[in-house]
């Protein structure tokens, strides 16, 4: 990775810095994939419900490895793919990505179930150590299902 100059912080506030370094939605989203779906491979990341296009998943890619929340390194099986794993200060968001799960699932209409998101809600402790404890064991178990439209069929069917 080259070394690209951090840009200097807008401000001293924890928050702006935070929302700098993590970029964007799409940034929120692939770290979703790898902490809650197992997600792995640049090819998981492309057919994910959201279907994000290639340009801009390489670029967020680039930019999370930059700032340190995640590392690529070669595949076990396949040392020509890249496999991405989040860092100590990556599985840290896993809190973060909690409640933005709970609070877009409570204040709008998502697909995600009522009874799901309420015991994830009740146990928020046991969430983030199940979380940790996946990351941990490089367990790529889903944590939470996909919250797919009904009907959509996923990328490949197509």
């Amino acid at each position: 990775m080259r070394g690209k100059v951090k840009p200097r912080p807008r401000s001293g506030c924890p928050v702006s810095i935070s929302l700098e370094t993590l970029g964007d939605r799409w940034s929120l989203l692939i770290i979703r994939d790898l902490m809650v779906r197992g997600y792995t491979t640049f090819k998981q990341f492309q057919e994910s419900d959201e279907r994000i296009a290639t340009n801009i998943l390489a670029g967020r890619l680039r930019r999370l490895r930059q700032n340190g929340i995640i590392t690529a390194e070669a595949d076990k099986n396949d040392r020509r793919r890249t496999s991405y794993r989040l860092t100590q200060k990556g599985i840290d968001l896993a809190p973060v990505l909690l409640e933005l799960l709970i609070w877009g699932a409570r204040h709008e209409k998502t697909m995600a179930p009522a009874p799901l998101i309420e015991q994830m809600a009740q146990d928020r402790g046991a969430v983030v150590a199940e979380a940790r404890r996946r990351w941990r064991e490089r367990d790529s178990t889903p944590l939470i299902p996909s919250f797919a439209k009904p009907g959509r069929k996923p990328r490949k069917e197509r």
